[in-house]
């Protein structure tokens, strides 16, 4: 079994969650990504953070918030995701970058709009309360 190594950063405002869409995707994806070689949890949120949505996080302020696994989106059967979750706060205004051409706040609501594993989170966030 192939399980991809990605790292998330979970941005609450007001019961809603910041999400991304890349070009050319139908689905919505919590900021982050994949784990480079080398990289820490913290070297790979500030990096992905910083490349998609210009802001700097802020590594002392990082709390996990959990890691959620489930079937990779776009993927063969059998690939899975295991996301790593974080908050922190960041420093910069949000702006799409790179490949992320929108950005959005999401609700519980939204939840057919986002990835398998996003929907996971989404579900826990949630159930604590943290997500209307």
């Amino acid at each position: 079994m192939t399980e991809i190594d990605k790292i998330a950063w979970i941005h609450l405002v007001d019961g809603r969650v910041l999400s991304t869409r890349s070009r050319g995707r139908d689905v919505y994806y919590l900021p982050g990504g994949k784990r480079d070689p080398g990289e820490t949890d913290m070297d790979t949120l500030i990096r992905e953070i910083r490349e998609e949505l210009s802001v700097t996080i802020d590594p002392a302020t990082a709390r996990h918030l959990g890691t959620f696994r489930a079937q990779a989106h776009g993927h063969a059967a059998g690939v899975t995701v295991r996301m790593t979750c974080y908050s922190a706060r960041h420093e910069g205004a949000l702006h799409p970058d790179n490949e992320i051409e929108e950005i959005v706040w999401l609700t519980h609501a939204d939840r057919p709009r986002v990835s398998p594993v996003d929907r996971l989170i989404l579900d826990h966030l949630h159930t604590e309360g943290l997500l209307t």
